[in-house]
């Protein structure tokens, strides 16, 4: 067993995209083979990940905090903390949040959600 430390202090700012990014920061928890990654992604009030095409399909979880996802048509749909966002691979999005919000990200190349809404 690991524990793993993740404290807000350990996230680098999400660098230089070809989309819009502010004030967002990423720590990475975990990798694997089979083109998996996880993700702890902290938000600052009004932090956000603009639109874009995900390169895998993706959970995002509200860890803490709350926050917002929105899918190609841009309409922002509220994420409360303990509510996951799923975005399928190839599909336009993007999140944020208001308040600020601590989220876990899964991407996996492809994968199917259970337990829909």
């Amino acid at each position: 067993m690991e524990i793993l430390q993740l404290d807000p202090e350990l996230a680098k700012p999400i660098g230089t995209r070809p989309y819009a990014v502010s004030r967002a920061a990423s720590l990475e928890v975990a990798h694997g083979e089979g083109e998996a990654h996880a993700y702890v992604i902290r938000f600052e009030p009004g932090g956000e990940i603009g639109p874009h095409e995900a390169g895998f399909a993706q959970l995002f979880l509200a860890v803490s905090g709350s926050g917002w996802a929105a899918g190609e048509d841009g309409a922002r749909v509220a994420l409360p903390q303990g509510h996951a966002a799923f975005f399928n691979r190839g599909e336009i999005h993007s999140k944020g949040s208001d308040g600020g919000m601590t989220a876990f990200m899964l991407q996996v190349r492809d994968l199917d959600p259970v337990g829909r809404i």
